[in-house]
């Protein structure tokens, strides 16, 4: 996680594909039915009177087996009546802290804190005094999340001593109870060190032995846990054997995160990891020069290890034009949300998208709709997923809200009328259903 700390220009514009053009739509056909052989029974929903990406002219999705669909409709399929709105691509949330989350509960005044160690410290105070179990507060959270549009969450869930793995059992738990409308990977990670606290390497194997999660984490292996090759070596042996990826927070803006950048590199290609690896956040190449950040692109790009970022402000935003020239996968995230680390925090995606413009100071309508692109697609790109959009064969995930256009959008954060998850209405209206 960040600690609590805003406009660059160039930082998204060039390197964002448009919107519109990664999926040019095409009104509604079903990948399950492109070879003709499967004879059961699909589901066929019929969303009608709908405006992709703000298309002037209203047209009917149909939908088949939660994917988009060219072919006609037949006579029974159900309809669900958009209302003209307008219709864009669900948003994903490559990297959230359900697990941390006071979401729905009692208002905490927060206190000082100095330090990644100060935070840890008052997490466990949380963790010890909530009446609620870590399930319950994760499910209000993502299912909040779900309602403001989200499709997918790569959620970070706490592994230490202080815990055990009740944390990732209970992300698990809410990812269970929400199967139907998200998708969620979980990340077993050591917010309080890998080495510094003894018992958490034992933990992230056992969490990884179990299969509870996707991916393995790690955190700042000099600056916090002063063992750069020690927590390196175990992360990746874990991921190495057990199957799973990796998905590293790395907060130093000077040559630490560098050398630990490196470090990451080094092991993905010599393990051949290649598109299983993620550094979240990467403060460091914000800091870098022209030539070396050009340099360091090619690698990350030449290896396939994905990036996020959530936008914390305008100094410490990612670089994504850039990183997408030497094609990175980079990905946005909400972060921590009204947790220890700070009272802020909503895990609403398309507020998220909004603040990456704000950060980064765009106005041009272009810019604004990269800004999107960068919440839905790119972080489906970060979790593997296919990206939602029209075009035939596409998951039928989106939302309907109404407003003119993507860029208005982005700028007024219109409410979310429906959310479609798989062909499926799972939310109205601000609410479940």
């Amino acid at each position: 996680m960040v600690p609590p700390p805003l406009s660059r220009r160039g930082v998204l514009a060039a390197g964002a594909a448009s919107l519109a053009g990664t999926a040019a739509f095409a009104p509604a056909a079903s990948a399950a039915g492109a070879g003709g052989h499967d004879r059961r029974p699909r589901e066929t929903v019929v969303f009608k009177n709908v405006r992709p990406f703000g298309a002037k002219k209203a047209v009917d999705l149909t939908v088949v087996d939660g994917r988009i669909s060219d072919r006609p409709a037949p006579a029974h399929a159900r309809t669900v009546d958009g209302g003209g709105r307008l219709a864009l691509p669900g948003l994903v949330d490559a990297h959230i802290h359900p697990d941390k989350t006071t979401w729905g509960g009692d208002w905490r005044s927060r206190r000082p804190a100095n330090g990644i160690a100060d935070y840890c410290a008052q997490d466990v105070e949380v963790f010890r005094s909530e009446r609620r179990s870590v399930g319950e507060r994760a499910y209000g959270l993502m299912a909040h999340a779900v309602t403001r549009g989200t499709r997918a969450m790569r959620a970070h869930a706490d592994v230490a001593p202080a815990y055990g793995l009740k944390g990732l059992e209970g992300v698990a738990e809410a990812r269970e109870k929400l199967a139907h409308a998200l998708d969620v990977q979980i990340v077993g990670f050591p917010q309080h060190g890998v080495i510094r606290t003894p018992g958490t390497a034992r933990l992230l194997e056992d969490a990884a032995r179990s299969g509870l999660v996707d991916m393995i984490g790690g955190i700042d292996p000099i600056s916090f846990d002063n063992a750069l090759d020690e927590q390196l070596d175990l992360v990746f042996r874990l991921a190495d054997r057990y199957d799973v990826g990796v998905d590293i927070h790395l907060h130093d803006r000077d040559d630490k995160g560098v050398k630990v950048l490196r470090g990451i590199i080094d092991r993905t290609r010599s393990l051949s990891l290649r598109g299983k690896v993620t550094v979240s956040h990467v403060f460091c190449l914000t800091k870098m020069a022209e030539g070396e950040l050009d340099t360091m692109a090619a690698d990350l790009g030449d290896l396939d290890i994905a990036l996020t970022t959530v936008a914390p402000n305008e100094s410490l935003v990612l670089p994504i034009a850039k990183l997408h020239e030497h094609g990175v996968r980079v990905g946005l995230g909400s972060d921590g949300v009204r947790d220890s680390w700070s009272p802020f925090g909503n895990a609403d995606m398309l507020h998220r998208t909004h603040i990456l413009g704000w950060v980064t100071d765009v106005r041009l309508d272009q810019e604004l709709n990269d800004c999107y692109t960068v919440g839905s697609h790119g972080g489906a790109d970060v979790m593997g997923l296919a990206r939602a959009g029209f075009a035939p064969g596409d998951p039928a995930d989106f939302i309907l809200l109404r407003a003119e256009c993507t860029p208005q959008v982005v700028v007024d954060m219109p409410q979310r009328d429906m959310v479609v998850h798989a062909g499926r209405v799972v939310a109205r209206g601000g609410e479940l259903v």
